[in-house]
């Protein structure tokens, strides 16, 4: 087979079982290369200049490729000034030309920095592109097939020509999109307008949510496991965390309330739906009696409701703020999650003296979101297509899901249990309790394959090992990705027997 079939032009050229042989090598090829380039940017980065690299041999060893495939990976980092080859010697991380650089000394950093507050490494790994290549089997957001592209691009055309959108605008956001967020709680008279504050995204109404309502210092309860980007924010705003138990149906009550008991929290932050990463939701009789935990203790429930467009099943129950009457919730939703990660809009919504708090703390980190991003958004959600891109979605979500669950049932049998969930796009996947999560998820990313470690999910000490699937992206992905993890973890099944 020659380098010019092999190559992305020579396949164009092939039909048939033939081509698709052809995109399948190309593939893999690509997806050892990537992995090969991160172990040596990774080594650059912890070894510093003039340190030696492994050898063309170690890397063949460690990933199981080609001395061509190490080669390509070398000529990359060299043509990228990362490296340099010595000959006779081996090949070393690049020393530095600059010497006003090279002489920097960023020590004293450290000190007037004083302890850090969070650690973010696990929401940075989430957030971090994947080399190219690689099977993405951990995301947070629709993959580019079915993100809700040409409403939005359509929307921009006609808000961007729009000059009273570039002025100033109020910082709780446009009337009309706030109208829209509090029609969506239901029952018409939860929320008014006057109580939705948009943020630039979910996370930032976390986040702001966070500093309005609890002090530093302060506990807050939260879901184990839970969100990692709200784990971070909380601990970015000095807050303790204070975890409360779930099982398969949710949050356990009875914990929840000695908690509020034991540590006289003021807020606890829930996903009541489809909860990220378990996929759990509380049912009816667990709803009212949260709130009534809260309104017992006096406090504040933060509902994220990440994932009421992803609905798979059209049976996803109503939000806890649409029966709480004495403003005990706290709503979140944002709509990056079903339309695309670039429309950063999402609204926080509270009644009484939290709405003002919030609308002080929103208005001291921007000022306001953009407006022609405010205004795309409105026309994206209220356009007739958009209930079209939603439906598509959630249909091929459905595909996409059960082709996993065929394939973990096929790959691991009995060796891992987890639940179909009903909606949003994670599938929370129990692994034996002697395979470390962490370990594992680092040995899928060397075969190119991006998952998430469980313990990410917990902000306390995990009760289990875990890994956080997302079954956004295409069958073929998906087969190929819990293929390879089923290569990776049979050496650790094999040591331990039959389950």
């Amino acid at each position: 087979m020659s380098g010019a079939v092999s190559a992305a032009a020579g396949i164009e050229s092939v039909s048939g079982p033939q081509r698709e042989v052809l995109s399948v090598f190309v593939m893999k090829r690509n997806n050892r290369s990537a992995s090969v380039i991160q172990t040596l940017r990774d080594a650059i980065a912890a070894a510093g200049p003039g340190a030696r690299l492994p050898s063309v041999r170690a890397l063949v060893t460690e990933h199981r490729v080609s001395p061509a495939t190490v080669e390509r990976a070398f000529a990359q980092l060299v043509g990228e000034g990362l490296i340099e080859p010595r000959p006779g010697q081996g090949t070393f991380v690049r020393e530095r030309t600059d010497g006003a650089a090279a002489s920097a000394d960023f020590s004293w950093q450290s000190a007037a920095l004083g302890a850090a507050r969070a650690d973010g490494r696990s929401l940075g790994a989430l957030l971090a592109l994947p080399p190219p290549g690689s099977l993405i089997l951990s995301m947070g957001y629709l993959p580019a097939d079915l993100q809700a592209s040409s409403l939005l691009a359509n929307a921009l055309r006609h808000t961007a020509g729009r000059p009273e959108l570039w002025d100033r605008l109020p910082v709780d956001g446009l009337e009309p999109l706030r109208a829209w967020f509090a029609r969506e709680v239901g029952r018409g008279t939860v929320y008014s307008p006057h109580d939705v504050i948009v943020c630039g995204g979910g996370q930032a109404a976390i986040a702001t949510t966070f500093r309005a309502l609890v002090p530093p210092g302060h506990p807050v309860l939260v879901e184990m496991p839970t969100y990692t980007g709200a784990i971070s924010a909380a601990r970015a705003a000095g807050l303790e965390l204070v975890p409360v138990g779930m099982d398969e149906k949710g949050v356990r009550p009875e914990l929840l309330a000695d908690a509020f008991q034991r540590t006289g929290a003021r807020a606890f932050y829930s996903q009541p739906t489809f909860s990220n990463p378990a996929g759990t939701v509380l049912p009816a009789e667990r709803r009212a009696a949260v709130l009534d935990i809260a309104a017992e203790a006096r406090a504040f429930v933060i509902e994220d409701d990440w994932a009421r467009d992803l609905d798979l099943t059209g049976t996803a129950p109503a939000p806890l703020a649409a029966g709480d009457r004495h403003g005990h919730v706290v709503y979140i939703r944002s709509l990056a999650k079903s339309a695309a990660p670039g429309l950063r809009v999402a609204a926080v919504m509270a009644r009484g003296a939290a709405s003002a708090r919030l609308k002080s703390a929103r208005g001291s980190d921007d000022f306001f979101v953009s407006g022609p991003l405010q205004a795309a958004a409105l026309a994206v959600v209220t356009a007739p297509g958009w209930k079209r891109h939603l439906n598509a979605a959630r249909a091929a979500l459905i595909e996409r899901r059960d082709v996993m669950v065929g394939a973990l049932r096929a790959e691991l049998r009995d060796h891992v249990t987890f639940r179909v969930p009903g909606g949003g796009m994670h599938l929370w996947l129990r692994l034996p309790d002697h395979v470390p999560d962490g370990e594992l998820a680092a040995e899928m990313d060397r075969r190119g394959v991006i998952v998430s470690a469980g313990r990410a999910w917990f902000p306390a000490d995990p009760d289990g090992a875990f890994l956080r699937l997302t079954f956004g992206s295409s069958p073929a992905i998906i087969r190929e990705g819990i293929e390879r993890l089923g290569a990776a973890l049979a050496p650790r099944l094999r040591d331990r027997g039959p389950p």
